[in-house]
């Protein structure tokens, strides 16, 4: 298809009821024109009303909407009869040659079935929305005059993008790939130990498109149930985002310092989860996503200091970190609905609450005591705290964990 004449900045609607695709929709579109408008629903009803209010260069909608599906949304358009027609891309599960034949009438700019192929997206999105050899480029927006860096982190708190890619996601796709597609076992293995990859898959796989069976608690968990093209393409997806990684050497230092932490505790609590015969893979997920927040939070100083904002001193950060981190993190795992169970053990890494406590919440409790002592802090105290003692955990134990 040829790219119709677009107004120097186009305005796109993206329909799709699964919030994870919806957001990856959108990463790749501003990823070829970061200067769109972009509007967002998740059925068809709302599409309709938008689309009885606002002119649309490009429509991007899910055959599978709830309530009105997207094939009634293309055909209300077409019903309009817009001459050029008004571009339209139908995206679909259904890959069969009934579904295919009935769309066609209808005259789809482009009928995508999923999992998507996220290089071919990209080039019909190049060939509808950019001219011939176009770039477009777009400044980061500047903070309002005034504002303070404790009021830019009170309002990113609850729409912060999560934590900094901590490993190299596209080499770990790479090398999972083989003649046969990808390898799931393998993906796994190079992805395990990067919290926001870990908690965008479980938060994912447990979102409502993915509403079969019981909640899902682990990474390896996600990864089957979402499959392997929707798996690559969420992580691929992530390398989209403005802020992915952290160039700022102070942030960086931070970052690696609570990616440490967290990697100590899941192997901590792995560890004691399977001497005491209990989910080693969902203490280890607790573990490394403990400290999702103050990851969180250390990406959103550095969209600070690339909006205009200055950043004194490592005191400064420290203070954010003190002030907003433990508030991130609970902000993160509420939106991103993360299993109350899979929640409990998270908290239970700072602290035990009130009444019985399961033997998984204790092991975590310990497993993070055990990784924020320092080298030359003794485990003999750690011995006798009340929670070695529920587990039965005693000193020989503890420093064979430390020295494994």
């Amino acid at each position: 298809m040829t790219a119709v004449d677009l107004p120097a900045v186009p305005r796109v609607l993206i329909a799709e009821a699964d919030p994870w695709s919806r957001d990856l929709l959108k990463q790749v579109l501003l990823n070829v024109r970061c200067d769109a408008r972009l509007d967002l629903c998740g059925d068809g009803q709302e599409a309709l009303e938008l689309l009885s209010e606002k002119t649309y260069d490009l429509i991007i909608a899910d055959w599978e909407l709830p309530g009105v599906d997207g094939l009634s949304v293309l055909r209300a358009v077409r019903q309009r009869k817009r001459n050029p027609l008004q571009p339209f891309i139908l995206l679909s599960a259904r890959n069969d040659s009934a579904s295919v034949r009935e769309a066609l009438p209808l005259a789809p700019t482009a009928y995508l079935t999923k999992p998507l192929n996220m290089e071919g997206l990209t080039q019909r999105l190049q060939g509808l929305l950019l001219d011939a050899g176009q770039e477009v480029s777009c400044e980061v927006p500047a903070l309002a005059p005034g504002m303070s860096l404790w009021t830019f982190l009170e309002r990113r708190r609850e729409v912060a993008d999560g934590a900094p890619l901590l490993t190299d996601v596209q080499q770990a796709v790479k090398r999972s790939l083989n003649p046969d597609g990808l390898d799931l076992k393998q993906l796994e293995e190079e992805i395990r130990t990067d919290p926001q990859v870990t908690a965008v898959l479980i938060a994912a796989a447990n979102s409502a498109a993915q509403h079969h069976g019981d909640g899902v608690q682990t990474l390896s968990q996600a990864l089957h149930r979402l499959g392997t093209g929707q798996s690559m393409n969420l992580i691929l997806g992530l390398t989209l985002k403005r802020s992915a990684r952290l160039s700022d050497p102070a942030l960086a230092d931070y970052a690696e310092r609570y990616w440490e932490l967290s990697l100590h505790t899941a192997e901590y609590g792995r560890t004691l989860a399977r001497l005491l015969d209990l989910d080693q893979e969902r203490c280890y997920c607790a573990g490394l996503l403990h400290r999702l927040g103050d990851l969180a939070l250390l990406r959103c100083l550095q969209e600070w200091q690339q909006a205009g904002g200055e950043l004194d001193d490592q005191e400064e950060i420290g203070d954010a970190l003190e002030r907003f981190g433990a508030a991130y993190g609970s902000a993160l795992r509420t939106r991103w609905r993360m299993p109350l169970e899979l929640r409990e053990l998270i908290a239970s890494s700072y602290q035990l609450g009130g009444g019985v406590y399961s033997r998984e919440a204790l092991v975590m409790n310990l497993a993070a005591q055990l990784a924020r002592l320092t080298e030359h802090e003794g485990i003999e105290e750690l011995a006798r705290s009340k929670t070695a003692r529920l587990l039965k955990i005693g000193l020989p134990e503890l420093t064979r964990l430390r020295k494994g």
